[in-house]
């Protein structure tokens, strides 16, 4: 494993020499630097990851330099391999080397497109020493690396101003998260005199002290900073207009990678957080309310792309869920299952829109089913995964146990309140198959409004074939390695007692029952009765709620008047610095002078000799003045 360091070099080189070679490159060959960075980086992240298993699971760090030495402290350029980094890494190679392939395809045409595959490295790179870092001021630097690439490439499309202020407001947001991580980096510096990982996790039980305020605060703080990445409330007015950037960014870092950084934070630094568990309940109703309201706003949106981004923050609501009810295992396997596929969803609308010449609105598609099956299929896949069809679909399983786990904590800990949270994740189940099957129903059943381009291509059709498998009930075989693997990194295990197990079931089967009668519900509504769907939306009620929901119960609107106003006339004011203001004396009466002493130069000799008299005359007056007072 003394190789592991190529995981994230390969990507670099990558990002080097598409960056060096921008608009110089031919397609084929950035296409080439660009898919094959990743490639190799997933190929050597495979050989450590068995290389990882054959050596008994053993963790593994590689040191390659100190990167700065202030005091005591001294974090290092350092690569530690345990189970969750091998998770991780993983699935950020693998997926990422999917998206990549299919990039090739779906960018093609586009100007800047070596630019294009340069974010793309860049941001592989980045999330890796997110993932590997041993020490979490490595960490944030992959974090900060992340969100810049997020900004790059949601505002790819940058022509267009829109996107522009899409690519600000996320690196805003998200921004406002990474300063509540940095005050939690500077409270574990306090606590612990150190920002190496697997020393805080070990010591925290010791360090810190159950409950008492700066444990609730520093645990907040770590929340908050994952909040924001993954788009929790309420921090997550981003991810929607995130949608702004090509399909495959959407793919990447929206589904797949980024947005789950604050899924394995939480997950890396449990023991923190466990020592606090008032925050740990605060996280799984965070992660309840966000799942419900975005449920309710993908309801009613109509851009393919959009409808997805709300169902993926929908999903991370449930792995923060999970988080704070202890099952961290049943939350990191449902990030896995979800980046396959909610990969498989993105990319199949990115196929999507190109079939319909870049049109993103599902009302001006249709009849998809009768013009490409495999799209179809893949689709189907894919929103069966997320809407937890039983047996069939990944999905099912790993939302499910998140579902009874949850149900099992109310018990257990004793708390009804995650009883609670159980409803409201069963109710966000009802929500998730009634906008799928909309979804579904529209693009490939409904109306052809706009004519159909053909598609076709290896790189095209390859990756989604490969997510669409990993998104059946077969990738059910992938539970035991992963379960294995987080053993072996000591993440905890969520045990359901023998006497709650028939409750636990009890549970699931629940919430199969509720996902399928959602599932009724959308072919009722929207393959039998949607005129009169399309006329209770056309009352003074049903446009009102519509309204709500499309705009996510209005939260950018709130922060509109709370903090962006606010902040734009504090600007204003302050641009008019009155100290500023004072300097500006200074040159004006040198301008004033100037000017006064230029419009004397005339030319005249008899003007000139009159001004020197006028100036002896009150030279002596002055002279004669202060012998007088002397005196």
């Amino acid at each position: 494993m003394s190789f592991l360091y190529l995981t994230v070099l390969f990507p670099l080189i990558g990002f080097v020499l598409l960056a060096a070679g921008r608009n110089k490159l031919p397609e084929n060959v950035a296409a080439i630097i660009g898919v094959g960075a990743v490639g190799l980086s997933a190929l050597v992240a495979l050989i450590a990851g068995l290389d990882f298993v054959n050596n008994g699971k053993v963790t593994y760090v590689q040191h390659l330099w100190t990167w700065f030495n202030v005091g005591n402290l001294s974090p290092g350029i350092s690569l530690h391999l345990d189970g969750l980094s091998l998770l991780m890494m993983g699935m950020v190679t693998g997926v990422g080397f999917l998206i990549h392939i299919f990039a090739s395809w779906y960018m093609r045409g586009e100007e800047d497109f070596a630019r294009f595959f340069s974010y793309f490295n860049l941001f592989v790179a980045s999330m890796l020493l997110l993932v590997l870092g041993d020490n979490l001021a490595l960490l944030f630097l992959g974090w900060e690396g992340v969100g810049l690439c997020s900004y790059l490439l949601i505002g790819y499309y940058y022509q267009n101003p829109a996107n522009g202020f899409a690519a600000i407001k996320a690196f805003t947001v998200t921004r406002v998260g990474d300063v509540f991580l940095l005050i939690a980096l500077f409270l574990i510096y306090q606590q612990f005199g150190t920002l190496n990982i697997a020393e805080v996790v070990a010591a925290a039980p010791t360090v810190m002290t159950q409950s008492s305020s700066l444990t609730i605060w520093t645990a907040l703080m770590l929340f908050l900073g994952a909040a924001g990445k993954s788009a929790q409330i309420p921090l997550q007015t981003w991810l929607a207009d995130a949608m702004a950037g090509p399909t495959p960014v959407s793919a990447l870092i929206h589904a797949a990678t980024m947005v789950t950084a604050g899924v394995y934070l939480c997950c890396r630094m449990y023991t923190v957080f466990e020592m606090a568990p008032e925050v740990m309940m605060f996280i799984s109703i965070t992660g309840a309310v966000t799942l419900l309201v975005a449920g309710f706003a993908a309801l009613v949106q109509t851009d393919i792309k959009r409808i997805l981004a709300y169902s993926t923050m929908s999903q991370l609501g449930y792995m923060f869920m999970a988080v704070g009810a202890e099952a961290y295992q049943a939350g990191l396997f449902h990030m896995l299952t979800h980046a396959f596929f909610k990969a498989l969803l993105f990319l199949s609308s990115g196929a999507v829109i190109l079939a319909y010449h870049h049109e993103q609105n599902i009302f001006k598609m249709g009849g998809l089913f009768y013009k490409n099956k495999f799209l179809f299929a893949c689709f189907a896949i894919g929103g069966g995964a997320l809407a937890a069809i039983p047996f069939l679909t990944i999905g099912f399983f790993s939302k499910d146990a998140i579902l009874a786990a949850v149900w099992t904590q109310s018990h257990i800990a004793g708390i009804p309140l995650y009883n609670t949270l159980y409803w409201v994740g069963v109710a966000g189940a009802f929500l998730t198959s009634i906008y799928t099957f909309r979804l579904i129903w529209v693009v490939f059943f409904g109306k052809e409004n706009t004519p159909y381009h053909e598609i076709k291509g290896a790189t095209y059709w390859f990756p989604l074939a490969v997510l669409a498998v990993l998104s059946t009930g077969l990738a059910i075989v992938l539970k035991a390695p992963v379960m294995s693997i987080l053993n072996a990194a000591k993440i905890p295990a969520f045990e359901i007692p023998p006497a709650l197990e028939a409750g636990a079931h009890g549970a699931e089967y629940v919430a199969i029952g509720v996902a399928l009668a959602g599932l009724a519900v959308g072919v009722v509504l929207f393959a039998f009765a949607y005129n009169a769907v399309k006329g209770f939306a056309q009352t003074s009620l049903g446009a009102g709620l519509a309204n709500i929901c499309r705009n996510a119960l209005g939260f950018d609107a709130l922060y509109d008047i709370v903090f962006v106003k606010p902040y734009l006339l504090i600007a204003k004011l302050l641009g008019r610095d009155p100290v500023d203001g004072m300097w500006l004396v200074l040159p004006a009466l040198v301008k004033g002078g100037h000017s006064f002493t230029s419009s004397r130069q005339t030319g005249s000799l008899r003007e000139y000799a009159s001004s020197m008299a006028l100036g002896v005359v009150v030279l002596l007056m002055i002279l004669i003045v202060i012998q007088v007072v002397g005196k």
